[in-house]
């Protein structure tokens, strides 16, 4: 290891306040990430993008908003995966929490899944914004303890929209286990579990022609591994013979887990290494993971505009039903036969989700689908591909200011 890597990684442990605005380390790691990208082609050749995914909506955010996409090489991509838990979340609950809202329920929503679209409307409303304005009972939150407060100082019939990856799901679980959630509140589980959907999403991507490459290394996320930990993707590094790192959200972080990627791929290795250590442990914690699996059962669950993935969702275990919107609502979960594609005409955001082509190549970006006029579920949230890109832009200035830095 050099010098250069070491005094990153010496950064990463010891400054992590000047991430932000640390030039000269950012230079030295791009430099770094060039030489090893030129490693990684003598080794393996150089027809070809070598592309590393990130999983998390932040990371992808960072990567756009500090233009580290400028700072790669021309034979490394960057490509986003499924970070983003409201782009995945299928047209037909949002269409079932409307019917709710319209008839009376007070229905409680993050702010991004109050402007999710559904393919079919319900009585002339295709959201829970619109359900709101034909004065149906919509109350934005931002956490189920929120929605807790508010239900039992209102006293009707109510349902929390439980959306979200594993990062939330402690705080579902231990709602439910302390008796927290008064009897007039119901909670949709629609919790979505992430390392299932990074092996759908690789293996899809591998079952392309060599023209356009798999995937050759992880940036994992941050924020579910807290839960989770390193282990969860040791995996993904053993069935598919790639580095994994999973990294903090700050430009260093990133710019190292790339290094640290490239490295392994430049000596032949395929290894998980948590670059997040500051956070984040191999084991992860334990205690939010029994109290997760003591509430919740894994199923197999749909994802929009992509379809079935196994052991991919959380639903309340049976003796909670008490708590569980499906059961009193009357309301069917989704099986392999009663899915239908749910992604509007022309709306390829399916294929952006699991990061087999860009936001740009969508025919709607920018045109017609816009962050204030959404049209598909990636452009909506805070966390959508789409979305990230048309409010931060890619490519351009980023790429001008970078050549004039003599970083490209």
């Amino acid at each position: 290891m050099d010098r250069d890597y070491e005094a990153a990684l010496s950064t990463v442990k010891g400054l992590v306040a000047s991430f932000r605005n640390n030039l000269p380390l950012a230079r030295k790691l791009a430099s770094k990430i060039r030489s090893l990208a030129l490693d990684v082609e003598k080794k393996y050749g150089g027809d070809f993008k070598y592309r590393i995914m990130d999983f998390c909506g932040t990371h992808e955010w960072t990567i756009t908003h500090f233009g580290i996409r400028s700072l790669m090489p021309p034979n490394i991509e960057l490509v986003a995966g499924p970070g983003c838990p409201v782009c995945v979340t299928p047209s037909y609950f949002i269409e079932e929490v409307v019917k709710l809202a319209l008839d009376g329920v007070v229905v409680y929503t993050y702010g991004d899944v109050y402007r999710l679209r559904s393919i079919r409307a319900v009585r002339g409303a295709s959201s829970l914004s619109d359900a709101r304005a034909l004065g149906g009972s919509v109350r934005i939150v931002t956490s189920i303890l929120d929605a807790i407060t508010s239900a039992r100082d209102v006293g009707r019939d109510a349902v929390f929209v439980g959306i979200g990856f594993e990062t939330v799901a402690p705080g579902y679980a231990h709602a439910v286990d302390r008796g927290l959630v008064p009897n007039n509140l119901k909670i949709l589980s629609l919790v979505k579990l992430t390392p299932p959907a990074m092996l759908y999403s690789i293996e899809a991507l591998r079952e392309k022609t060599a023209a356009e490459p798999p995937v050759m290394g992880v940036i994992a996320p941050g924020h579910v591994s807290t839960i989770v930990g390193g282990r969860a993707w040791a995996p993904v590094a053993e069935r598919f013979g790639i580095p994994v790192v999973v990294s903090g959200f700050e430009p260093i972080d990133v710019l190292i887990s790339i290094a640290e990627i490239l490295r392994q791929l430049s000596r032949g290795e395929a290894r998980t290494i948590i670059e997040y250590a500051r956070m984040v442990t191999w084991d992860g914690d334990q205690r939010a993971q029994g109290l997760i699996a003591s509430i919740f059962e894994t199923v197999d669950d749909a994802w929009r505009g992509i379809g079935f993935i196994p052991k991919s969702g959380l639903r309340l275990r049976d003796r909670y039903g008490r708590y569980d919107a499906f059961k009193e609502y009357d309301i069917r979960d989704l099986t392999p036969e009663s899915w239908r594609y749910d992604l509007p005409p022309g709306c390829r955001c399916g294929e952006v989700i699991i990061g087999r082509i860009k936001p740009t190549q969508c025919p709607l970006f920018m045109r017609g689908c816009t962050p204030s006029t959404p049209i598909g579920p990636c452009m909506v949230s805070m966390e959508g591909t789409c979305s990230i890109w048309a409010r931060l832009g890619v490519g351009g200035l980023a790429e001008e200011i970078a050549k004039e830095l003599e970083l490209l």
